[in-house]
């Protein structure tokens, strides 16, 4: 009998579109952090001249 782990792992293997999905979604967080970062530092740089 196979332990739980290893039918997961086949699950994940079974399913690399899920893995890639995943990869995909943490990438536009990070883009999407870097963005909200890059627009304050913006708004500050403006603030600053006021």
């Amino acid at each position: 009998m196979k332990s739980r782990f290893a039918r997961i792992g086949q699950t994940a293997d079974f399913l690399p579109h899920v893995n890639q999905e995943l990869a995909m979604a943490d990438l536009a967080f990070v883009a999407t952090t870097i963005a909200i970062f890059a627009l304050v530092a913006l708004i500050a740089r403006g603030v600053t001249k006021l």
